[in-house]
């Protein structure tokens, strides 16, 4: 899975990095963020129409643009009766994205990217003897180009059924990370790992007129090449949240290391 990441390129460069048009104010609002835990806002790239105001006050679809928006990091679907259900759905699984309801129809019509600078993970290692307790080794997983990873991820509206239609915040923007199968030394660290897409599968991935199967496709394109070091246990407490959680663990607890 992946419950925890990094986000900290600023605005500016990511517009830059993946070929925004728009930046919405509330987006480029969210500051830097070095410990990203479910259910904060975050920052997601999505491709939708324009939408534009006529001289008669009419407003219609103008044309498709790549904007940075704001969501909160849990999707919550269409037809749930509250929000805490995104708590649970941080993650979205690569193999039954087709089959599962709450993630088919965003996988057909609302796939985002989720800008990130890298992830963390936790390997279980082997529990010392007379105790039950299984020690964790936490690791900082990242680009091995420094450049910033875009997720493969999936977006939503939910209407808040107890605000009025005037009301600004009657609509909640959420999302979801797709994950898969670990790979590429990986799998050593957790089975599980966020989809990472290539920049050459970007446009397709977010064009709206492209379905679900053939999006679908694209979660089994090969992701680039990470790098990976131990960390301190303390980005395991939320409260932290600050450049020296990159640091790497001088006394790390796993005595076979995984690097990347």
């Amino acid at each position: 899975m992946c419950g925890r990441y990094a986000s900290f390129t600023d605005a500016q460069s990511l517009a830059d990095d993946l070929a925004l048009a728009e930046v919405a104010e509330d987006a480029r609002l969210l500051g830097p963020r070095w410990n990203v835990a479910p259910t904060d806002d975050v920052r997601i790239v999505v491709e939708k129409p324009r939408r534009e105001r006529l001289d008669d006050g009419r407003t219609v679809a103008g044309e498709i643009t790549r904007s940075l928006q704001r969501a909160r990091w849990g999707l919550v679907p269409s037809w749930a009766k509250d929000p805490g259900i995104g708590s649970r759905m941080i993650n979205a699984r690569s193999e039954t994205l087709l089959d599962k309801p709450a993630f088919a129809r965003p996988l057909a019509v609302r796939r985002c990217l989720v800008p990130a600078d890298g992830y963390y993970e936790w390997r279980r290692l082997e529990a010392p003897p007379g105790t039950r307790k299984v020690p964790k080794q936490p690791y900082w997983i990242h680009p091995a180009d420094d450049g910033v990873a875009a997720f493969a991820g999936l977006y939503e509206f939910w209407r808040d059924p107890g605000r009025s239609d005037d009301d600004p915040d009657r609509w909640l923007v959420s999302a979801t990370i797709v994950t898969t199968a670990a790979a590429g030394g990986l799998e050593r660290i957790h089975d599980r790992m966020p989809v990472t897409l290539p920049p050459a599968t970007w446009d397709v991935w977010l064009d709206p007129a492209v379905g679900a199967e053939e999006a679908a496709t694209l979660l089994t394109t090969a992701a680039p090449a990470m790098s990976t070091r131990p960390v301190r246990s303390r980005v395991g407490n939320v409260r932290h949240d600050d450049a020296s959680l990159l640091e790497t663990d001088a006394e790390p607890l796993d005595p076979d290391l995984v690097l990347l």
